[in-house]
Parts: C-alpha cells; sequence; structure tokens
C-alpha cells in the first residue's frame, strides 16, 4: 500500500491510500451479495465485503478524500482485484472497518485503520447516491449499520473448578459447538458470552472437530486456552452473508496481552535506547528495542528491553527494514511516539494467527 499526495482541483491536497493489484490474490472467500433495495426516501442498504489476500498482495483499490464530495469515496478499482471481483463498486462511501464506524473519523486515521487490518479487512460500504440522499436527509448513518458484529477472542485461564464453561453439540454433527458459561467462573470473566459458539481453539478451527475431538483438545491445552466466540446473533450475521469468521475480525479488548503506546521527548542525553533488527518467532525479521538507559526518557516512558515495535508516530512498520524504521524515529527532532509489544504478547498473538 503506498500513500500519495495529489492536487485538487482547487489545490488543496487529497490523500489517497492505493492498493494496487497483484492476480496472485486469493479467493476462498465468497463475495457477498446483499440486495439493493431502497425505501420510499431513495436510500439503499449498507452492503459488507469481506476482503482477503496473501501478505505479499493487496486489495485492489483506492480510497479518496474529495473536494465537493463527502465521505470516503471507493475509487479506481482493478480490474479483476479483489475488490473488484468481490462487488465494491466505484464511488461507494466506506462506512465501517472491522466493524468500526469511520465515516466521521479523519481520512488518514481510516487508512491507517485498513492498512493495520493486515490480510483481510471487512468493510461495510454505500453506494453513492443513497449516501447523499441519507445525508442530506439528516440520518446518522450510524444507525444504519449493526451494532456489533465482530467475534470475541477470550483468553481463559482455569481455575480449581476448571474453565467454568461446558459445551454442547448435536448428536453425530461435527464442528458445531455451544457453550454454557459458568456465572463468575474462568470462562466469564474472560469475556465468553453465555449460549456463544465455539468456532477456534488456540487458533485452529474447530470446524471439522467431533465432540470428542474438541474434548482431548481441551485437555491438552493445560491450564489456558484462547478461544473464538461468535454470539448468536454474530454467528447469524456472516452465516446469513456467506462470511467466514476468522481471529482477524475479532474484539481483543479483553485479553490480557495489550500494545503499549509510548511517548518520548528526547533528552539532553537523546531517548536512551537502541534499536536492533531481528528474527521474530512469527518467521521473518522485526525491529526490537534493547539497552534502555536507566533514567532516561525511554525508560520513563515504560519502555522494556526486547520489546518490539510495531508503529512510529502512528503508522505501522510493517515491511520497512531498519534504516527504514530509523528514519521514521528520527523524522521528529525532539520527540517520537512509539507503539510496543512485549515478547509474550508478540508470541501469543502469532499463536492464534493474528
Amino acid at each position: 500500500a503506498a500513500m500519495k499526495q495529489t492536487k485538487g482541483l482547487e489545490g488543496d491536497k487529497m490523500s489517497i491510500i492505493k492498493f494496487e493489484f497483484n492476480p496472485k490474490v486469493g479467493i476462498d472467500n465468497p463475495a457477498l451479495t446483499l440486495t439493493e433495495d431502497t425505501d420510499g426516501e431513495g436510500v439503499g442498504e449498507p452492503r459488507f465485503y469481506l476482503l482477503t489476500k496473501e501478505s505479499t498482495e493487496t486489495f485492489g483499490f483506492c480510497l479518496h478524500e474529495e473536494l465537493g464530495c463527502q465521505g470516503h469515496v471507493i475509487r479506481q478499482l482493478e480490474l479483476g482485484g479483489v475488490a473488484q471481483r468481490r462487488g465494491l463498486q466505484d464511488g461507494d462511501r466506506l462506512l465501517q472497518v472491522n466493524g468500526h464506524f469511520v465515516d466521521h473519523m479523519d481520512h488518514l486515521r481510516v487508512v491507517q485503520k485498513i492498512k493495520a487490518s493486515g490480510n483481510q479487512v471487512l468493510l461495510a460500504v454505500l453506494d453513492g447516491d443513497s449516501y447523499e440522499a441519507a445525508k442530506s436527509l439528516g440520518r446518522d448513518l450510524s444507525q444504519m449499520l449493526p451494532d456489533d458484529i465482530r467475534p470475541r477472542l477470550c483468553h481463559v485461564t482455569r481455575d480449581k473448578s476448571g474453565f467454568g464453561f461446558s459445551v454442547s453439540c448435536p448428536e453425530g454433527t461435527k464442528g458445531t459447538f455451544q457453550l454454557s458459561v459458568l456465572q463468575d467462573g474462568p470462562a466469564d470473566r474472560a469475556g465468553v458470552p453465555p449460549g456463544s459458539w465455539l468456532l477456534e481453539l488456540n487458533g485452529d478451527s474447530v470446524k471439522s472437530y467431533s465432540h470428542t475431538q474438541l474434548t482431548r483438545k481441551l485437555k491438552q491445552s493445560g491450564n489456558k486456552v484462547t478461544l473464538l466466540v461468535a454470539s448468536s446473533a454474530v454467528e447469524e450475521f456472516y452465516r446469513l452473508r456467506g462470511l467466514r469468521v476468522t481471529a482477524a475480525l475479532a474484539d481483543t479488548s479483553r485479553l490480557p496481552f495489550k500494545v503499549r503506546e509510548l511517548h518520548l521527548v528526547k533528552g539532553p542525553d537523546g531517548y536512551g535506547f537502541l534499536l536492533k533488527e531481528d528474527d521474530c518467532s512469527s518467521g521473518g525479521v522485526g525491529q526490537f528495542l534493547w539497552d534502555v538507559d536507566v533514567g532516561l526518557p525511554a525508560e520513563q516512558a515504560g519502555m522494556r528491553e526486547g520489546d518490539r515495535v510495531l508503529a512510529v508516530n502512528g503508522e505501522s512498520i510493517e515491511g520497512l527494514d531498519h534504516e527504514q524504521t530509523v528514519r521514521r524515529i528520527r523524522a521528529r527532532e525532539d520527540q517520537v511516539t512509539l507503539l510496543v509489544i512485549d515478547p509474550a504478547g508478540d508470541d501469543f498473538y502469532h499463536s492464534v494467527g493474528l
């Protein structure tokens, strides 16, 4: 994805995120077909698209902010690209990214949300005419969308009573597991909704598991398990639209592993840390923080040796090499904001496919 700055008709800047087309993008997720029925006021319904690509590939569309045109506009769909094959249309307005309403957000922030999605992103869009009609009627566009369409990723630690949930499965079937959750038990405290459907266990789909196989997998998990679950309403939302629910779309707010944002203001002796490129446990290379000096800004901001840098000044460094990352850090003379994760969190997210 390459950020470009172009001139509008009146000389104002317009920022564009460009996702170049690559013919090797996978097509394992079907295109979503929703009706385009309009109500009496000429406003259609939002459409949802799950776009999936490989790590070296792109989504095949541009996101524009245009003079005289409201909203985040889908433009320049690559012929045969993922976005076009799924059904996105030129002029569609982007309303949601992975369940987050974005119409009111700054354009660059929306760009970052798409870039941060990695290889899979769920978009909700409204056709251009319907968008303009809804705006002219003063409608709250967020009210046209479901409240919460995200599955939930929960990390459950066993106590003396167990994990605090039981699993039911229709006799003779595979992959259909509903959870009964003990009130105030470990699963409940980890955020597992009562009656939710189990989709993944420790990063692996349970679609092909029998009840016996699932029970064995749970026993092999030791004292901790990570569950991808969906409420009945969320499961129905994806099923009716032919979409596959994955961990990449999940609400991760209840997980114990958090990224940290460090804001450093340079002192007389600098920031007080070294940046080192090294192999990641997940494969590839990453940029790691080392030699954090006692009493200097880095330590005072909460930096710990071994933290991996994910973003610099709000922009992901995915795909950047060491020198490019250093230049990002030095771009502002006297301060920098880093998004980092510690080794345990890094390993965890890799283990569940994120």
